[in-house]
């Protein structure tokens, strides 16, 4: 099937330069697919920039990275406009939201107006500047990346921001042998450099419109939104997931299907994502922080109580 060899070679390129990280990798090019946006929440230097700029690498696309800090304006991301003398008329500056692979780093480190821009821009795919509304390229995929040790001086974004991505995805340390093989892969210089794309701008927006050919049978709908509705009647939950979620778990796992080889979404490909995309959904109750249990225990737990469907039913 020639749409999940182009899937695979993109996953294959970044494992050039991320070891270890295929999981990883899978879930952002899923997510890149489904024409969503990923969250990186982890510990400083595990290689959350450089798995943006290998994905941006591997589909040829646009890289633009955002440093996130205190005083940062909404203006600096979105673009400006500035009056030019000479032609007697105001030029707009882009800012580095008009790219297709833009890095959000530490998105918590800058304030709740300046995080709306770059947000309002991934719900509408467009930016609106001096009252004229202008489209965003396609792809457009944000990856940001926020501490979640450090808090100290940041503004943590809220539920309804956190519901606009799509997936929270936690990097983690590498094994000791996954780390000696980094070092020995940089001892001479980065395999980023050399890094080359192996489909087009143009493939890519093939495989996103692909995904939304992926069947998802009414046995597949009803299992996604009893898991949904399982978050929103479990004790440890306070705050379950909206109906986006069930519209991103859906979509989430048609691209996950179509990276296996299927255009049909079985349970397998709902129950493996569900701590990806309701994760960062849902608000624990105060007595599942003091019992120690975190919303990866609590989501397997809803996983368990709801009934598989058993047998994939035709449409039509």
């Amino acid at each position: 099937m020639k749409d999940q060899a182009q899937i695979q070679a993109i996953i294959t390129n970044i494992e050039k330069v991320m070891i270890g990280k295929k999981s990883i990798a899978e879930l952002a090019v899923i997510s890149l697919l489904a024409d969503g946006h990923v969250l990186l929440e982890d510990v400083p230097g595990v290689g959350k920039t450089m798995m943006v700029r290998a994905l941006a690498k591997s589909i040829g696309a646009e890289f633009k990275r955002i440093q996130f800090t205190p005083d940062l304006l909404p203006s600096d991301v979105l673009g400006v406009s500035i009056y030019n003398p000479k032609e007697m008329e105001f030029e707009f500056r882009p800012g580095p939201i008009l790219g297709n692979i833009v890095l959000a780093d530490e998105i918590n480190r800058t304030s709740p107006k300046t995080q709306s821009a770059l947000l309002e821009g991934m719900e509408e795919s467009s930016i609106t500047i001096d009252g004229i509304t202008m489209p965003l390229p396609k792809p457009f995929f944000v990856m940001a990346t926020q501490n979640p040790i450090e808090h100290e001086g940041t503004y943590p974004l809220p539920e309804a921001q956190l519901d606009r991505f799509l997936m929270r995805v936690k990097m983690g340390y590498p094994h000791p042998s996954e780390e000696i093989e980094v070092l020995n892969r940089l001892e001479h210089a980065s395999p980023i450099d050399s890094l080359l794309p192996v489909i087009s701008l143009e493939e890519l927006i093939h495989l996103q419109k692909q995904v939304k050919n992926v069947s998802v049978d009414q046995t597949m709908k009803g299992y996604i939104v009893d898991l949904a509705n399982r978050t929103r009647v479990d004790t440890y939950i306070y705050l379950g997931v909206s109906p986006r979620a069930s519209i991103a778990l859906m979509r989430a796992s048609q691209a996950y299907a179509l990276l296996q080889g299927r255009d049909y979404v079985i349970p397998d490909d709902i129950q493996y994502l569900v701590p990806f995309v309701f994760g960062h959904r849902v608000i624990l109750r105060p007595e599942a922080r003091y019992d120690g249990i975190s919303s990866e225990e609590v989501l397997s737990r809803v996983v368990k109580r709801t009934s598989v469907p058993i047998k994939r039913k035709v449409n039509g």
